[in-house]
């Protein structure tokens, strides 16, 4: 069974209104950008991906946890990290029964979350060629 499928029957077997919630949040973040990978990591939960680690998801009893990598780095202009927000790197957002999911700032979210991966990639390809630049020469 892939990724997706995995996270299709997870859902499917959330008997409460965390399946409506966790498909409006996996519906919203591969909407934001067609590239994004779902992966299926850590014993059981679903990964979202491009260029890098943007979020993990889990269902707990009365919430829905949204944990973005790198939140601690994003910019969160809608103020949708509610949780999480003491760690050093991530941040996250919890759903309850009857919340909303604002699409469209989520969406803004995971683009800011795929831009932060995109920069730090390039940062480390950047640093890896200083350090082979500064090896060849060193060797010459």
């Amino acid at each position: 069974m892939n990724p997706s499928e995995r996270i299709d029957q997870l859902i499917a077997g959330l008997t409460d209104w965390r399946s409506k919630t966790f498909a409006g949040i996996r519906k919203a973040i591969l909407e934001a950008d067609p590239e994004i990978i779902e992966e299926w990591k850590w014993m059981g939960s679903p990964v979202w991906s491009r260029d890098g680690m943007i979020a993990v998801a889990d269902a707990h009893k009365g919430k829905v946890k949204l944990t973005f990598a790198h939140g601690a780095g994003l910019p969160d202009p809608d103020k949708l990290f509610n949780a999480g927000l003491e760690g050093n790197a991530r941040r996250a957002i919890d759903f309850f029964e009857g919340d909303e999911i604002d699409e469209d700032a989520l969406k803004t979210l995971v683009r800011a979350a795929i831009d932060y991966n995109r920069t730090k990639l390039k940062k480390n390809a950047n640093a890896a060629a200083r350090a082979k630049s500064k090896k060849s020469s060193a060797e010459t």
